[in-house]
């Protein structure tokens, strides 16, 4: 079950790929994008990371947010997978699915990959926005600018 908006962001940890420790906590102060996504190297989540690559400096600077997407595969995997796509933004290794389950991301039934969820933390530890698309997959992009933006005005 995804979280609901205006509720407070669990505080998951896991490892990033130059395996420091985040803890969703260590973002405060500034507005988080936290994006699930199923698996490195496939199609589907190339695009996505990528469009997230392609907008880090305007969502990071303009928009004051830190981005940070979640699979479930390892820290290896992420380093090979930011390399090999230069991202720009960490990507944290959720092997056991601690996060998945916290942010409601985690697929119950016979498939056990992600789901395709994008979370907009604000800089207090709220949830500001919940975007899904499994197969609009450049939504997401567009849904968290759009997200950012709102949040921007309202500090205003």
């Amino acid at each position: 079950m995804t979280l609901a908006l205006g509720t407070p962001a669990p505080d998951a940890s896991g490892l990033l790929q130059d395996g420091s420790t985040f803890h969703v906590r260590d973002a405060r102060g500034a507005p988080l994008v936290l994006f699930f996504y199923p698996k490195d190297f496939t199609l589907g989540c190339t695009a996505e990371v990528c469009g997230f690559r392609d907008a880090f400096a305007e969502l990071s600077g303009e928009g004051g947010a830190r981005i940070v997407g979640v699979s479930r595969d390892d820290a290896a995997s992420h380093r090979r997978f930011i390399a090999e796509h230069n991202l720009t933004y960490d990507l944290l290794a959720d092997t056991d699915g601690s996060v998945h389950a916290a942010y409601g991301a985690k697929r119950t039934g016979l498939i056990s990959i992600a789901r395709r969820i994008t979370y907009v933390i604000d800089a207090g530890g709220i949830v500001r926005g919940v975007f899904h698309h499994e197969l609009r997959i450049g939504g997401h992009v567009a849904d968290v600018r759009k997200c950012l933006a709102e949040l921007r005005a309202a500090a205003r």
